[in-house]
């Protein structure tokens, strides 16, 4: 998302972004379908802020006949602002693509839907 489209974006508008990400995950499952057919596994950390975007992938995956694993990382926000702050400062090529500004956090973390009670109950792992 950086690459492609980071010099295009004037402003933190929602509806703008969502649709370039929505294209680039097409492009990762069209990618993964490929991949899975060769008999390889895939890993997708692609966000999935929403319960749709979750539902979405797992829908896909047992359309193949796989059964998908979906791992929600449930840390407290102090300790994922500070983990971005660390990554902010750090810039280790291996984890930092672009800084995070709190303006950018705040603003997709009141986009972001945790898992609900059926999600949990139906495959959806809690990793702390």
């Amino acid at each position: 998302m950086q690459t492609l489209f980071s010099k295009d974006m004037v402003s933190l508008d929602y509806a703008w972004m969502i649709e370039r990400v929505n294209r680039c995950c097409e492009q990762i499952w069209h990618i993964s379908e490929q991949v899975l057919a060769l008999d390889g596994h895939v890993v997708l950390d692609l966000g999935f802020t929403t319960k749709a975007q979750r539902e979405e992938f797992v829908g896909r995956a047992k359309k193949l006949d796989i059964n998908p694993e979906v791992h929600y990382l449930d840390a407290p926000k102090e300790i994922r602002k500070g983990r971005i702050a660390r990554r902010n400062a750090e810039k280790d090529p291996s984890v930092y693509s672009f800084e995070v500004t709190d303006m950018m956090f705040n603003f997709m973390e009141s986009r972001f839907e945790a898992p609900d009670q059926d999600e949990l109950v139906n495959g959806c792992r809690v990793n702390a």
